[in-house]
């Protein structure tokens, strides 16, 4: 499970930093993919293959499903955590979450999101706001 929020910075050639608490749960390698509200998303393998079986079962006739699986299978790509912990983020997922160099890594149960530094900040304090409205419109869901 990952958990928590961490700050960072990519190097000169792109390679993030993951936080030592999620190392051990990523191995040697892990999945990286265009996120929502502009992050990046990164999954173990394991994680990744469940979601991609749960996107292949959509039906391909509906427009919202292509788009979708569009967006979080061509996007993605395998990244190789070296013995430092660090993974080479490919310049076109930098490009897409406006990533160069200030970040955040935040876990989020099952995934870690890769956030702009200034981005996550924004959108943070905007949920926070709204955080009282969020929660009343998940009662369905008993959390």
């Amino acid at each position: 499970m990952f958990l928590g929020e961490y700050k960072h910075s990519l190097d000169g050639k792109g390679r993030l930093s993951i936080p030592v608490k999620f190392r051990g749960e990523l191995g040697a390698s892990a999945i990286v993919t265009k996120g929502l509200e502009g992050c990046l998303f990164l999954y173990p393998k394991s994680q990744f293959e469940e979601m991609a079986t749960k996107l292949a079962g959509l039906p391909v006739s509906s427009a919202n499903a292509r788009a979708f699986n569009r967006l979080m299978l061509s996007g993605a790509m395998e990244v190789e955590i070296d013995k430092l912990g660090r993974a080479l983020i490919p310049s076109y997922l930098r490009e897409y979450a406006d990533i160069d160099g200030e970040v955040v890594v935040n876990g989020v149960y099952n995934r870690i999101e890769i956030w702009d530094r200034k981005a996550w900040t924004g959108y943070s304090r905007s949920a926070e706001k709204k955080s009282t409205e969020i929660a009343e419109t998940l009662t369905q869901w008993e959390v």
